[in-house]
């Protein structure tokens, strides 16, 4: 699985004018060697279950996947990251999450110039005012993505939900596994639940994630969504994974600079 594809996505003539453009002209960050490594290996232990996901926000699921991809035993593809982001602070990530899915599309290409064409919020007034608590900001909030996760572009409603509302304790929040977080549904080719959780670690964070390929969203219910004896094909728990650890390198070097430069720009 070829990572960098040395061509970038197009650009207008006015993202060329924005500041933030010098972002997305850098070369983009190396990935770890012992994480390329586990593109072609799977994991040897599954993701904990999603009815368990309390256990990874409290950092107790360290007898489950903590890097790489699989297919568990009941048919679902699962993720499973963690990305050290020295000099990124909590509140960065609190910002960028929303940040990113307003205004310009170079907000979003500039995470990952190779694979990420746009990601606009279907509540763009909500997310700008200023009245709303920046952890607030994904909250009920549609995210319409353009990206590629190895099978070329592909179109992705993601439904950020308020961690209560996705099942999580949000007592755990706060605490020293568990900062801050977002949560939300991948509505697209393969539906899947994803936490993106971080916490405070040296002079930055770490920032853990977990999909689980095979929940869906349907009447505002978080459900198993397999057919009975169906299982994800494995290529997208691996496509994912190999987008993930590219796209968080990235992410973690550009960040501080970043938001130091537009942290007051919504």
């Amino acid at each position: 699985m070829k990572l960098f594809l040395g061509k970038k996505v197009g650009v207008s003539k006015e993202e060329k004018e924005l500041s933030y453009f010098k972002f997305f002209e850098r070369e983009m960050a190396k990935i770890p060697e012992e994480k390329i490594s586990l593109i072609d290996k799977l994991s040897e232990v599954e993701i904990v279950p999603f009815d368990q996901k309390n256990l990874f926000l409290a950092g107790n699921d360290e007898n489950y996947c903590q890097i790489g991809y699989g297919v568990a035993s009941n048919g679902v593809g699962f993720v499973c990251n963690e990305t050290y982001m020295p000099g990124v602070k909590s509140e960065m990530l609190d910002w960028w999450f929303p940040w990113h899915s307003v205004g310009s599309d170079l907000r979003y290409k500039i995470w990952d110039p190779e694979d990420h064409y746009f990601a606009r919020a279907d509540k763009a007034d909500y997310v700008c005012d200023p009245k709303v608590p920046v952890n607030q900001k994904t909250w009920s909030v549609n995210h319409y993505v353009l990206e590629d996760v190895g099978n070329g572009p592909g179109f992705l409603k993601i439904q950020f939900k308020r961690p209560a509302d996705f099942g999580l304790d949000e007592s755990i929040i706060g605490t020293e596994k568990c900062k801050s977080l977002v949560a939300g549904i991948g509505d697209g080719d393969c539906a899947a639940a994803m936490i993106h959780k971080w916490y405070n670690f040296k002079d930055g964070v770490i920032l853990s994630s977990r999909f689980w390929v095979g929940y869906s969203l349907v009447e505002d219910k978080i459900i198993f969504a397999l057919p009975e004896g169906v299982k994800v094909p494995i290529e997208v728990p691996k496509g994912l994974f190999a987008h993930n650890i590219k796209e968080f390198s990235n992410l973690a070097s550009i960040l501080p600079e970043v938001y130091t430069e537009n942290k007051d720009n919504f």
